[in-house]
């Protein structure tokens, strides 16, 4: 029985599902596009009833609450960094106030990306809410790494509403989490493109209908590179926004999500868009200077998903799954500073929430969004770090989840968890 079949007659659903599954089975892809296992389905029940998925259990938590029908969810986990925090307050200097985590010229490294260079593009973000003191923000962030100046008054940084105005600016993001987000998102694109300007649009809620015009406004004052860090798990409602992150002519980037291996995740799924799934770096002593591998930590991993409601793109060519896999790239999603004053200052950042701004950073360091299409990365796999190890099971930390395939584990080329990898320079992009 195929995988169609399967889906369409529920006893042979079950039984497939109490059968282990093969790597690049029918019922590995079942088990992926419905988002259960036989070890897992319980945990998932618990969860979905609980509002939310795979939340975080150790230091970090997730910034924005659980999403209601209707709504997408912001991605950031964050935790304050106390004791620097505490140190910068008593008045002290020296490493008691260095931010812990990787920071910009860290990242910078680790990508080898050229980050003189002035592409002159515009990197939008799309929020919800507002984010007080984000220029005051951003620039303790950037003076901490020496990045150049971004501000309202040089043309650098613009903050609108999602109509694309100005004023009057949504409610304060402070209750529900998205302030964090935001203040991850200009900070990482800061980090990959320090001389692109920012747009920040903020959307009056998560609603789809507000983050879908707030899309729509990043691309229509021009935006070359749009990033999107949240999402809810695709139904066929959350498709009905899909023409929101279909621009041609701007890159739009969205993270996969912070649950690991399961259902895939809207905006993610769409063919439009370029899914950036997570990693975590180490130092190392190899010709990079750096070690690379899935993001799976604290109760969070790299989301990866076999779509039921999109078609596998012409440009995707992975075998176990008949429609849109996500991710198609990764960059780091965890031990990351950012500073947000109204948190207590510095904090910890995880979550794919970090990869999507990244990424859109640098399309916009390569300067070629407005020029190239969806899958682009497909066709310059060379210029991407390919990730090799871990896995992205939440729950037991091992590949068995999906019988050890490429769709939720590492490989050697493409796999779901990291795509084709983190960017090696610009050359992908």
């Amino acid at each position: 029985m195929g995988m169609h079949e399967l889906i369409r007659h529920g006893r042979g659903a079950r039984a497939a599902l109490r059968r282990p599954a093969r790597a690049g089975s029918a019922a590995a892809v079942l088990l992926l596009v419905t988002g259960l296992s036989a070890g897992t389905a319980a945990a998932g029940t618990a969860a979905a009833a609980a509002g939310t998925a795979h939340a975080p259990t150790g230091g970090l938590r997730a910034a924005c609450p659980a999403a209601p029908r209707g709504q997408a969810r912001c991605y950031a986990l964050f935790a304050p960094q106390a004791s620097v925090n505490a140190a910068i307050a008593a008045g002290k200097t020296g490493t008691a106030t260095t931010p812990q985590g990787w920071g910009a010229n860290a990242i910078e490294s680790a990508y080898k990306l050229p980050a003189t260079r002035s592409p002159h593009q515009l990197v939008a973000v799309v929020d919800a809410f507002s984010t007080p003191g984000l220029e005051r923000n951003l620039a303790v962030y950037r003076a901490e790494y020496k990045l150049p100046p971004c501000t309202s008054a040089s043309g650098c940084l613009r903050v609108v509403n999602q109509s694309g105005r100005t004023s009057p600016l949504p409610p304060s993001g402070v209750p529900y989490g998205w302030d964090v987000e935001t203040m991850l998102d200009v900070s990482m694109v800061s980090a990959a493109c320090p001389h692109c300007r920012i747009l920040v649009v903020e959307a009056s809620s998560p609603s789809f209908a507000d983050l879908a015009a707030a899309e729509d406004t990043a691309a229509r004052l021009g935006a070359q590179a749009i990033s999107n860090s949240y999402g809810t798990r695709e139904t066929g409602l959350s498709q009905t926004y899909a023409g929101a992150y279909d621009h041609p002519g701007h890159a739009i980037v969205v993270s996969s999500g912070d649950s690991g291996f399961g259902p895939a995740s809207f905006p993610a799924n769409l063919a439009t868009v370029t899914a950036a799934g997570g990693t975590q770096l180490s130092r190392a002593r190899n010709a990079r200077g750096w070690n690379e591998r899935v993001w799976n930590a604290d109760g969070g991993a790299s989301a990866s998903g076999c779509s039921a409601y999109v078609a596998k793109p012409p440009w995707q060519h992975d075998p176990h799954c008949p429609g849109r896999t996500a991710a198609d790239v990764a960059a780091i999603a965890w031990n990351i500073p950012i500073y947000e004053k109204v948190q207590g200052g510095w904090l910890t950042l995880g979550g794919t929430s970090a990869s999507a701004p990244l990424i859109a950073g640098v399309y916009g360091l390569a300067g070629n969004a407005a020029a190239i299409k969806p899958g682009y990365e497909y066709q310059h796999a060379g210029s991407l770090f390919d990730v090799t190890v871990g896995n992205n099971s939440v729950l037991t930390g091992s590949g068995a989840v999906c019988g050890y395939d490429y769709l939720c584990v590492a490989k050697k080329g493409y796999d779901a968890p990291t795509g084709l990898g983190s960017p090696d320079g610009t050359g992908a992009f």
